[in-house]
């Protein structure tokens, strides 16, 4: 009984934590765009984004973050023998490079919160992506264990990303052909 509330807080967590994710870049994004506009519009955006991504990323997403990862440990202290399950094993990899893509939106937030512009926003857009990956990953895996064929679906992974990064680089060509008009 005790791990089904562990695993629905864990569940709670992880999805604010990718809320918390989604809408820090796209705050990013904005950030960035606001740097490039012309004063005072330039100063007020950018202190109201920086208030904005400060109060996200200290207020929903870290702790989110820990406490998602905190109930995960707990779980797999639970039931270890997950543990030796391939299906756990690629996950893991995948929480691994979701932890990797959280210290680099802190990283780019911390950047940003000095005014440091060191990406476009066109790169923060597709890097915006990398938490939707991650996601899609980790649902199938999860949702997919108990099938023979769950290889299938990293490999549909790998091929949604494929058409993720082909549908920006189409959005990409019809905004700067809209931007030219």
């Amino acid at each position: 009984m005790e791990y089904n509330y562990v695993k629905a807080l864990h569940l709670i967590f992880v999805i604010t934590w990718f809320a918390g994710l989604f809408y820090i870049v796209r705050l990013f994004v904005y950030q960035i765009e606001a740097s490039e506009k012309p004063s005072p519009e330039k100063e007020i955006l950018g202190t109201q984004l920086k208030l904005m991504a400060k109060r996200l990323w200290y207020i929903i997403t870290w702790p989110s973050a820990v406490l998602a990862i905190g109930f995960a440990i707990w779980l797999i202290l639970e039931r270890t023998f997950y543990l030796t399950d391939a299906w756990m094993q690629v996950k893991l990899g995948f929480v691994f490079l979701l932890i990797l893509y959280h210290l680099k939106c802190h990283q780019i937030f911390k950047q940003l919160q000095r005014d440091e512009v060191k990406h476009s926003s066109n790169f923060m857009r597709l890097f915006n992506e990398g938490a939707t990956i991650i996601l899609f990953a980790v649902v199938f895996l999860v949702m997919l264990r108990h099938a023979i064929n769950w290889i299938y679906g990293v490999v549909g992974i790998i091929l949604f990303s494929i058409l993720l990064m082909l549908g920006y680089k189409f959005y990409k060509r019809l905004r700067e052909g809209k931007g030219k008009e």
